[in-house]
């Protein structure tokens, strides 16, 4: 994985910009788990709805009235049973998982009292307890002798794999990367999952048996779908989006100009990160999740202006309401109906040129009128584009899935951000990952 490097080209971009105790501070767990007496507490909140709009809101139908009842009851371990049963990576979707636009907004507290139930809080509590104290809590039906590979070692391609396990099913996961995990483990602000926690989920849900992995196995490199489907009864493709979109901007190709995904990799997999390299003018053009990781992790390593620049308005951003609030409370400037047009610097970024957009209902336009920034490091986090196929169907840029994920080829399923559908949100990755191994266990039990 490249890295900006502290040298002549890139002259703001440096290294160890706050002392070692701020950076701890700064990358603290961003929600902190409750004590048991504070979940009690929180538990006591909950109607427990008859028909809770919650559970409709979670992509993974988790029965949440019932695990919360069952922590007010003092069974943590038993709500974390109730949560794995739906989503069996409860634990990292209660600490990424937008609940605030989901769960908790469906919350009838939050429509009643504009205060939700605080329902991913309580859930981590219920699994955190059970992980610490207790051996996996599933076993293996009898072996079937069936095979199956996964592609990918995502939240998609890990509840697959799981669930296929738990049938009694042999699976062996094929990723690209040096170590399994994903968006988990790679691509998600390291203030959301600390203590090395999506490496430790990923060894715990390995104790159902019956899971083999694989690194430095990438699909259309040294792993080919013929391959695949000439050994196994099934595959199951969960292979991400690889590719950065490019800004097409001139000037893109300086130093100090990356993709936000690849800095967010780089910072996740840091063993300190006084060592990382960060500009003093940050600008992350974009207005997801990733935009919103790259700049508020920007910010809290030191860098002193950090500008989110946007194509389209506030309310378009794909971001949540509270990332957008997360990122302005740690000094983030967020700008919109701002689009780049260049980069300017002498071999190495140290302006940036945006023009302003308007949208008549024809479509996104520029208006002529630019402003400058300065800008020694830029990030792109303008979305991510499927690298490789498999020569199967496509629906727009992701592969076309019908039904619990089949594809156009027999005995191949997809899921996860490289299929159709979805919303790219890691609880859904996991519903897709699990409802697709019940209909490949489903098929292969024909």
């Amino acid at each position: 994985m490249s890295s900006p490097q502290n040298s002549p080209m890139t002259p703001g971009i440096a290294a160890g910009r706050l002392p070692q105790e701020t950076l701890a501070d700064n990358f603290a767990d961003l929600h902190a788990p409750f004590a048991p007496h504070e979940a009690a507490v929180a538990a006591d909140r909950c109607y427990f709805c008859h028909d809770a709009p919650c559970v409709t809101a979670c992509p993974t139908d988790i029965d949440i009235p019932l695990f919360i009842r069952q922590i007010s009851t003092g069974t943590p371990e038993a709500a974390a049973k109730t949560i794995f049963d739906s989503n069996i990576l409860g634990g990292m979707c209660a600490r990424v998982c937008p609940t605030e636009d989901l769960c908790e907004q469906a919350c009838v507290r939050e429509i009643a009292e504009g205060k939700p139930v605080e329902i991913g809080r309580l859930q981590r509590h219920a699994t955190d307890t059970l992980m610490a104290r207790q051996s996996h809590p599933y076993q293996r039906a009898p072996e079937t002798g069936k095979k199956v590979a996964v592609v990918g070692a995502g939240p998609a391609g890990l509840a697959c794999a799981h669930r296929l396990a738990m049938h009694g099913h042999d699976v062996t996961i094929y990723d690209a990367a040096d170590k399994p995990g994903g968006l988990n483990e790679f691509g998600i602000a390291a203030y959301k999952s600390t203590d090395n926690f999506a490496a430790a989920e990923v060894n715990w849900l390995l104790g159902i048996g019956g899971i083999t992995i694989k690194t430095g196995m990438r699909l259309g490199d040294n792993l080919s779908l013929d391959d695949l489907t000439g050994c196994f009864q099934a595959v199951f493709l969960s292979v991400g989006l690889g590719g950065v979109n490019a800004l097409h901007s001139e000037g893109e190709d300086k130093s100090g100009v990356r993709d936000a995904v690849e800095f967010i990799a780089e910072l996740r997999q840091a063993s300190d990160l006084a060592t990382l390299p960060v500009g003093r003018d940050v600008v992350v053009i974009g207005g997801g999740m990733t935009a919103v990781d790259a700049a508020v992790q920007s910010k809290l390593l030191g860098a002193q202006n950090v500008t989110i620049a946007y194509r389209r308005g506030r309310d378009a951003m794909s971001a949540s309401t509270f990332e957008q609030d997360l990122a302005a409370s740690k000094g983030v400037r967020l700008m919109f109906n701002l689009q780049p047009t260049a980069i300017y610097g002498d071999g190495a970024a140290g302006e940036i040129e945006l023009e302003y957009t308007s949208d008549d209902g024809g479509g996104l336009k520029g208006t002529g009128e630019t402003i400058r920034l300065p800008a020694d490091q830029v990030f792109k986090a303008i979305g991510q584009t499927l690298e490789t196929t498999g020569d199967l169907d496509l629906e727009g840029r992701k592969i076309a899935v019908t039904g619990a994920g089949r594809t156009s080829r027999k005995g191949v399923w997809a899921g996860g951000d490289c299929a159709s559908g979805g919303d790219d949100l890691t609880v859904t990755a996991v519903a897709e990952g699990r409802d697709a191994a019940m209909d490949i266990h489903a098929t292969l039990s024909a």
